[in-house]
């Protein structure tokens, strides 16, 4: 049985959402048990395999991060942080405050000894629909080139462990593909990347190649991770309205649409983030997943399933052993 710590205060529509994300874990999951923490005014939901504690805080989207962990103690938020830390739960998941669950990861649940920078991971959608690893996403701004490779070594395990790739091709994310291309954090991570024997190096590779299945893994800065991702999340969502747009100019279009209705639906599924859950703060010595902060209930049930096959992958273990010191 694995148990996971939710916290059902945070996110643009919690709590709502997030209980009925709860609700599609634990019908679809017989061996999970969730730990609900949140206000019990507003939890409406009994099930035997949930068990609910009552928080008198919340922190908000509008909270200063590493203030309202020390501040507020018996919010929903680091009352599930402390979960993982004393052993009650194997993992928790947010779509609260990032800033906070990641001030909640380093402060509560603690870094693996010998990582030096906890970094967030994501699967981001790709042309096969395969999908393939990406991080950092907004864990740390500012890095290292040793920083870069150990987001690599933390990379390749996540796609062992949780994408089921036994040897992950591990790109570095730069401007062009020569080795002696970008700025000196690039260069000098691309000579500690092609020396080392703990992943397979793929080389450099350029944004326009992100969604074309050429790695399994790509590894930037956090900084301009988070650009990217954001730039990914936009572009899918104006390309499904110009598709819409355009399939409704004309009765010819909108008799296009009724045939093509199913494969449309499909390449709407295949670049939905829904399907791939959170991003996995990869570092620290439990499972912390952060869930979209816009998420759904199918979003929320996605982090879930995220977070048990982490937890059931021990792939803190496995870090512990190969990448910690």
């Amino acid at each position: 049985m694995v148990t996971i710590a939710v916290d059902m205060m945070g996110g643009d529509n919690a709590p709502d959402v997030v209980i009925d994300g709860v609700k599609q874990a634990v019908n679809e999951f017989k061996d999970i048990h969730i730990i609900l923490f949140g206000d019990e005014h507003r939890y409406n939901f009994k099930h035997e395999r949930v068990t609910f504690r009552h928080c008198t805080e919340r922190i908000t989207m509008e909270d200063e991060p590493v203030r309202a962990i020390k501040k507020k103690k018996d919010s929903s938020m680091v009352r599930m942080a402390d979960a993982v830390r004393s052993g009650e739960a194997d993992a928790c998941i947010s779509a609260g405050n990032t800033g906070a669950l990641m001030s909640a990861g380093l402060f509560i649940v603690g870094r693996i000894k010998g990582i030096s920078r906890p970094a967030l991971v994501v699967t981001l959608p790709s042309v096969s629909g395969k999908g393939f690893v990406f991080l950092d996403v907004g864990a740390n701004a500012d890095t290292k080139p040793e920083h870069l490779l150990q987001y690599a070594q933390l990379g390749n395990i996540y796609a062992q462990k949780i994408r089921n790739i036994k040897q992950p091709d591990v790109a570095l994310l730069n401007i062009g593909t020569e080795p002696k291309k970008g700025n000196a954090l690039t260069r000098e991570a691309y000579n500690l990347m092609n020396q080392q024997n703990d992943f397979k190096f793929y080389g450099n590779i350029e944004a326009k190649e992100l969604m074309e299945d050429e790695a399994d893994v790509i590894v930037t800065d956090g900084y301009t991770g988070n650009m990217i991702l954001k730039n990914l999340e936009g572009s899918s969502k104006s390309v499904g309205k110009i598709i819409k747009q355009s399939l409704l100019k004309s009765v010819k279009n909108k008799l296009a649409a009724l045939v093509l209705k199913k494969d449309i639906s499909n390449i709407g599924k295949q670049l939905d983030y829904t399907e791939y859950g959170g991003s996995v703060l990869l570092g620290l010595n439990g499972i912390v997943v952060k869930a979209h902060g816009s998420s759904n209930a199918k979003a929320i049930f996605s982090a879930i399933r995220q977070a048990k096959v982490a937890s059931e992958q021990e792939i803190v273990k496995t870090m512990k052993e190969t990448v910690g010191a």
